[in-house]
């Protein structure tokens, strides 16, 4: 709703007769709008650039058009088999409680419009301000249109506020008339939802060369598994003795029928030290699949629904082929199929538009935010425990050229409990600019995204990204790692001019880690092993997850020493020392970004605690001092 995380609204006051003279003109308007009389000829598509389907079996179309100048989005859906009406609308994790909505719907005789939204209950109640503003209403041989408009930001408390990052779409369809907007149960209607990043940046495509290529990585007549989710994982090899391109743009390739079904695709490339890799066509969590699979991580292009065409800036260029290069490449579909259809045959991928006349520069993909470890955790019932990383100054400051790099796109990424992630760019301990921000994030949805202007990074600036995650349903910690059920917090930036700097993450500081499980261990009187032997996650598993456990384990992450991981492409790290977290500062200036916390002095058990096994140490059998331990 509006009042969560918005921007301060300029609203203009209103004296009560106002007020109360706006409410009941609202009320008129919204029951004698008549829409099924509407009748014409299908609206212009062209109007509407971006298009995703609602529900699986494509009954509902969505096409949008966001429109920078007046801050608002164009909406048309499009009902192919409307029965008594549809409910559209947006909320922050996709519930239909609390839910900002536009509603369609007939009791028989007549059909209405009108913006309305639901309580903590699912209750539907008339919107007192009408924001959702109906522009038409047509029907054609296809299905019904219905358009209409949303202000980004509308002050009115009940409505969504739409912003960059990831929206929560959801849909109803009514298949019954119903008499009255409050007799709609929503619990007994077609429902689901959909994420898109609504407002696209507003980014002139560059002209595209004359001896351009093209090349399709495209799954072999594959059958969709009938389950609801499915990883796809196929091969694909480039020619032998293919020289150095540049990819200069790519787009989707969905077999027709499948578009509800397609979710996300991606092509990585190999790691150029393998010589050969067999070939495979399966789930990419069969048993069966080669391990060199694994080494195929270096990301060509990855389209999620609702994006359109990639393209790169006209000085830049993603390498591929020549020497160095590996041949392999590995497609992987994602198969959202809710519906559990059977038999369906797809032969989706992504079409590579490349060049053999190289542009100035070549592109690179960076990680930023944390070094996947289990040294950083999450405790579970936590509704926004956060963690932060660092690339800080002295890593730039090594690795990045004197005229520095420009940013030009983002993938967020996390696991399964990341709800919001945010990186900045901090210059001479203060924070400059948001490079990518998603307060809405979900790791269902995750695509590359265009910034609406380039982000200038230079040697000395810092690149913060926290992520904030959500453990309300798990009994068990969650620690950092590579499984589903453990956490990551990255952001892979899309830049140029390429680099040696692939990686600029941090992890706190073991050491300090260990004195944490030490002071656990003695506050509670438990068996908390703190024992070089036994791993982090043991240790962390055994911890009883009290307040005095969680907040010190916060204050931990926000105020002990960093191991910072500034790594070349080779995986040789460039030579940066242990540092502090940034200055209080760069997170709490003048621009600071919900979910960043501001890093504390260090606190006395920190500075003072040894980190002895502890009073169980004999229990333990723990020689030595564990602070040294790997993690």
């Amino acid at each position: 709703m509006q009042t969560s995380g918005s921007k301060p609204c300029p609203c203009p006051g209103f004296k009560l007769r106002e007020v109360a003279s706006v409410y009941f003109t609202m009320i008129a308007v919204f029951l004698v709008i008549l829409v099924a009389a509407l009748q014409g000829s299908a609206p212009r598509g062209t109007y509407f650039p971006y298009k995703v389907p609602l529900d699986p079996q494509g009954l509902l179309e969505l096409s949008w058009n966001v429109s920078y100048p007046e801050q608002a989005v164009y909406f048309q859906i499009l009902s192919r088999e409307l029965k008594f009406g549809l409910l559209f609308g947006m909320s922050d994790r996709g519930e239909f409680e609390n839910a900002d909505l536009a509603v369609l719907w007939s009791d028989g005789h007549s059909s209405y419009f009108g913006d309305a939204w639901s309580d903590a209950k699912g209750h539907l109640h008339m919107d007192s301000q009408q924001d959702y503003q109906l522009l038409g209403a047509q029907s054609a041989a296809e299905g019904f249109y219905i358009l209409f408009r949303r202000a980004f930001s509308t002050c009115d408390p009940k409505d969504y506020l739409i912003e960059d990052g990831t929206v929560h779409l959801i849909y109803g369809i009514l298949e019954k008339p119903v008499r009255s907007l409050q007799a709609i149960n929503i619990s007994a209607i077609h429902r689901g939802l959909q994420r898109v990043q609504l407002l696209k940046p507003n980014i002139t495509i560059p002209e595209l060369p004359s001896d351009m290529k093209t090349m399709e990585i495209t799954a072999p007549g594959v059958v969709i598994p009938s389950q609801e989710t499915t990883y796809w994982c196929y091969m694909a090899e480039l020619p032998d003795g293919f020289p150095k391109h540049h990819i200069i743009m790519y787009e989707p390739v969905i077999t027709a029928g499948n578009e509800a079904l397609v979710h996300h695709m991606e092509v990585f490339q190999c790691a150029a030290e393998l010589d050969s890799i067999p070939r495979y066509n399966g789930p990419c969590d069969a048993k069966m699949k080669p391990d060199q699979l694994n080494y195929c991580r270096h990301v060509l292009a990855a389209w999620a629904m609702g994006a359109q065409a990639f393209y790169y800036p006209e000085e830049a260029g993603l390498a591929f082929g020549g020497p160095g290069s590996s041949r392999y490449l590995r497609l992987e579909i994602h198969y959202h199929n809710p519906l559990v259809f059977k038999g369906r045959r797809d032969s989706s991928g992504i079409r590579l538009y490349y060049t053999g006349s190289l542009r100035r520069y070549d592109a690179g993909i960076m990680e930023l935010g944390l070094v996947y470890t289990p040294v950083m955790a999450v405790p579970p019932g936590e509704t926004a425990f956060v963690l932060t990383g660092y690339c800080t100054d002295k890593c730039t400051q090594r690795a990045l050229p004197a005229a520095g790099i420009r940013i030009f796109a983002s993938q967020l990424h996390t696991h399964l409990a990341g709800r919001k992630v945010v990186t900045v760019l901090s210059r001479d301990g203060r924070e400059r600019q948001v490079v990518n921000a998603d307060g809405h994030y979900s790791p269902h949805f995750q695509e590359i995204r265009m910034l609406k202007e380039l982000v200038a990074v230079f040697p000395g600036d810092e690149l913060i990204t926290a992520c904030t995650y959500n453990t309300e349903d798990r009994s068990q910690v969650t620690v950092g790692g590579f499984g589903i059920m453990e956490e990551m917090c990255v952001n892979y930036v899309h830049y140029y001019p390429q680099t040696q700097l692939e990686l600029c993450k941090s992890a706190v500081d073991p050491g300090y880690l260990h004195r944490y499980f030490s002071l656990v261990n003695r506050f509670n009187d438990e068996e908390v092993c703190t024992c070089p032997q036994v791993s982090v996650p043991q240790q962390f598993s055994s911890i009883p997850w009290n307040t005095f456990n969680r907040d010190v384990l916060k204050s931990l992450y926000g105020s002990a020493p960093i191991s910072m991981h500034c790594n070349k492409s080779s995986a040789v790290r460039f030579p940066v020392r242990t540092a502090s977290p940034p200055r209080a500062d760069v997170l709490h200036g003048k621009n600071s970004r919900p979910g960043l916390k501001p890093p504390r002095s260090a606190p006395r058990w920190a500075r003072d605690v040894a980190a002895p096994c502890g009073p169980k140490a004999g229990s333990w059998s723990c020689p030595g001092n564990p602070s040294t331990s790997s993690t």
